[in-house]
């Protein structure tokens, strides 16, 4: 799939990863959408993007988005979900029994948000008229490596992150025959605005536990993993680390 004058989707595509996606996406000739509950930043290159004030985990709020996207536009070549939360609490603390609606919200944004666009984006992507690999379309989801090596406190974000990795191969399978590619990616510890709430010896601890490089990761790096995705067909139905061969401790 090219990238100069198609048309993809963002989600979470204000600031860190999603908004390193839709520069990068720019950059490279393409039209960029973006899907986002906070209101755009002063990025000069996002401002050139279609934005679109929606929230994820509202269904039916982000079903009204993608059907006004596609009135004004009869094909989009990509989905990108970047947008997530990532709080992170204990299932039993000292009083007893965690709050069962912070399990429910998480599950909500991350794993279900992502699915909803999934299954709304390529009802439409299906229709696409396709290239000479018989390809319409590419969505690339964003899990997490808490997926594999969730930490304490981590067991809701880690299962909704999970649940990115496992839908991935059997998404990629069923949507084969309509020429659209599914593929994960399971970033490492990024500097978005999701570290802004870690100290900064939290931050060090984590940048110890990474092999190589020493240091966190930057989204332009996670960007041009997307670009590869896009660009490169043979791609598809996998799960894809990006996280310097960090492998996190319990806590």
């Amino acid at each position: 799939m090219k990238i100069k004058d198609n048309t993809y989707i963002i989600s979470g595509g204000v600031s860190g990863l999603g908004a390193a996606v839709c520069d990068m996406i720019l950059e490279n000739g393409g039209n960029a959408i973006i899907i986002d509950i906070n209101e755009i930043k002063g990025n000069n290159s996002n401002k050139k993007a279609t934005y679109y004030i929606g929230d994820v985990a509202d269904y039916s709020s982000i079903e009204n988005i993608i059907n006004s996207i596609y009135s004004d536009s009869n094909q989009i070549a990509g989905l990108i979900n970047c947008a997530g939360i990532g709080p992170a609490k204990r299932v039993v603390g000292r009083a007893g029994a965690g709050p069962i609606d912070f399990f429910q919200k998480v599950i909500h944004v991350n794993l279900i948000g992502t699915y909803n666009l999934i299954r709304l984006v390529a009802a439409h992507m299906q229709n696409n008229r396709s290239d000479m690999d018989e390809e319409r379309g590419v969505i690339i989801n964003t899990a997490s490596i808490a997926a594999f090596d969730g930490q304490i406190g981590q067991a809701a974000y880690a299962a909704s992150k999970g649940g990115i990795v496992s839908m991935t191969l059997p998404l990629a399978r069923e949507f084969a025959r309509m020429g659209i590619r599914v593929m994960t990616i399971a970033p490492g510890i990024f500097e978005t605005p999701l570290m802004e709430n870690f100290s900064p010896e939290v931050k060090q601890s984590l940048i110890d536990q990474t092999i190589f490089p020493k240091r966190l990761g930057q989204p332009l790096e996670y960007a041009s993993l997307v670009k590869e995705i896009i660009q490169n067909t043979m791609l598809n139905g996998e799960v894809i680390r990006l996280d310097g061969s960090i492998r996190m401790n319990s806590k």
